[in-house]
């Protein structure tokens, strides 16, 4: 019997080297994931670090549907994240990709290695305004309110991902 696909929510984010080209080889790989399907990408959003320091970033989320069960995904992303140069020298370092699972399907999920939903999803402009544009139903209005003091615009419609995804 074939795993049950479920809906997840990406979050794309990067702050060094060519940050656009990170992201569009990234999402590639996304979709080149067994059983996995790119279903919708949000525009591309420019947004000051939050809680950390370095260069603005690039942060779009997208829309997957996929087989993967969340901790198997998980090890995938961070699988795409290595091959674009991710390092991990400390917490909240600046980095040239990171791929945060933000909902997986209706599942709330709490282990050591993987908390759905994204932990500090709630707290941060740079995931809930792409989110929202996709999902409006999962970004609560007060939540947005909250984060309207983070600096975050909107820089390209989806067609950044045209031809990749």
């Amino acid at each position: 019997m074939a795993p049950e696909a479920v809906s997840a929510w990406i979050g794309l984010g990067a702050n060094l080297g060519d940050r656009l080209s990170t992201l569009r080889t990234a999402l590639s790989a996304i979709g080149a994931l067994p059983g996995t399907r790119v279903q919708r990408v949000s525009s591309l959003y420019g947004s000051a670090p939050v809680d950390a320091g370095g260069p603005d970033y690039l942060n779009a989320v997208v829309q997957l549907c996929t087989t993967l069960a969340p901790h198997a995904l998980l090890a995938q992303l961070q699988a795409i994240e290595q091959a674009g140069g991710r390092e991990r020298p400390y917490r909240n370092a600046p980095r040239t990709l990171d791929l945060d699972i933000l909902v997986y399907g209706d599942q709330v999920i709490d282990t050591p290695t993987l908390t759905v939903p994204h932990p500090r999803l709630h707290e941060r402009a740079f995931v809930l305004y792409p989110l929202a544009e996709l999902a409006p139903a999962l970004v609560p209005a007060q939540q947005l309110a909250a984060v309207a003091v983070q600096r975050i615009e909107r820089i390209a419609e989806p067609v950044w991902a045209d031809g990749v995804a």
